[in-house]
């Protein structure tokens, strides 16, 4: 019986797929799984018992990826599982800065006791005209799930666009628009678009990637949008140019104490994977990633360990061995299955940075001795007997 703690809401259409050898469980102490949403986990105890993290969402900011790692707990997320809710407000995001729809219903909302209020909006609606995207440059920074498919959308839309991407993905490549034209550097977008909008993840190399530099490069007027994360836009330079006009809006979806006093700006209440579909599409996933791993030892989409997939177990056993990347671990585990007299099967081994995992399939039954055995060596974070 598998115990499955959760530290947000989750969608059922998620936590009904757990099997029937899986419970949900109050008690973290004695889990072996955590489905979470956006918990913070930085200061939380994880217990010896828990195994695996899955995130109802790609961002993994809330979770503390080294200490995981150190302690062999996979941390999944689900990737492209809310592109297609970002995309969506991505693009009222497009609309509303072209329009001043958010300045006309405020308008309105102001004037709804006015009986003439018909006849007053065609005097004040020229208050609040705005222009057309057909025809308009825009620049996607970053053509992972969400980025490709507002490249796409936007093109579709009539937008002259441009995309940047120097790791896009073949999957990636192969379903972006070829209306898109991919450009080599960040600065031929900041040279040619009027609209900008970044979907990078937020790194060391990323924060502040909107900054003094990159603004300074930019077409006069320009709208930026940021659907991605808060910290890729410097808010002190944003708030310089909005102010001097350099740039013309600022559309953010992450509001803080700056950026909801700064003019020009339109900022929404993180709503980018806030629709029904894209909650049931992240815990879905973030179920099936977690069942996956338990059942057979696969990894899909981890963000601290290597992708490996061995299919579902059938033979005699399987051992799931998660270790430091270092010479020699093979040969040392490998020793321990011939000392117990066990044949293997199959094997395979991934690595990623520091880390990495092997996987065995023998032809009898493993003992505790054998997992004590492998769990003494040296560099072994965490062995797991799956059958």
């Amino acid at each position: 019986m598998f115990k499955i703690h959760t530290l947000n809401n989750i969608s059922k259409k998620g936590t009904d797929r757990l099997p029937e050898n899986y419970s949900i469980t109050d008690d973290i102490a004695v889990s072996d799984a955590i489905l979470v949403r956006s918990a913070k986990m930085h200061d939380m105890e994880m217990p010896e018992s828990l195994l695996a993290v899955s995130r109802a969402g790609a961002g993994v900011n809330n979770i503390p990826l080294d200490v995981c790692a150190e302690k062999g707990i996979v941390v999944f997320n689900t990737p492209g599982a809310n592109a297609n809710a970002v995309k969506e407000l991505v693009l009222a995001g497009l609309l509303i800065s072209a329009r001043d729809i958010v300045g006309g219903i405020n308008w309105v909302e102001r004037d709804r006791d006015d009986a003439d209020i018909s006849k007053t909006a065609e005097k004040q609606k020229k208050d609040y005209a705005g222009v057309e995207i057909a025809g308009k440059t825009l620049g996607v920074i970053g053509l992972g799930a969400i980025g490709v498919r507002v490249a796409n959308a936007a093109s579709a839309l009539g937008m002259k666009v441009y995309g940047c991407d120097p790791f896009i993905s073949v999957q990636n490549a192969w379903t972006l628009s070829h209306d898109v034209i991919p450009v080599k550097s960040n600065d031929e977008i900041f040279g040619k678009c009027d609209y900008i909008t970044v979907h990078v993840p937020l790194m060391d190399s990323t924060k502040g990637l909107i900054g003094r530099d990159s603004i300074a490069k930019m077409k006069d007027g320009v709208v930026i949008l940021n659907f991605a994360r808060g910290g890729l836009v410097d808010n002190e330079a944003i708030s310089e140019a909005l102010s001097s006009g350099k740039v013309a809006k600022y559309v953010t979806d992450f509001p803080d104490a700056e950026s909801v006093k700064m003019p020009n700006t339109i900022v929404l209440p993180h709503l980018g994977a806030s629709t029904e579909e894209a909650e049931e599409n992240c815990a879905v996933m973030a179920v099936d990633e977690l069942v996956d791993y338990l059942e057979n030892g696969n990894i899909k989409n981890s963000v601290n360990f290597p992708a490996c997939d061995a299919g579902e177990v059938k033979s005699e056993g399987r051992i799931a061995i998660l270790h430091r990347n270092i010479p020699k671990m093979i040969t040392q585990f490998t020793a321990v299955l011939a000392g117990e007299g066990i044949n293997i099967d199959s094997m395979l081994n991934k690595s990623r940075g520091d880390y990495a995992y092997t996987l065995f399939d023998i032809e009898a039954a493993s003992s505790d001795n054998m997992k004590s055995q492998l769990e003494a060596i040296d560099g072994v974070l965490k062995v797991r007997i799956i059958k």
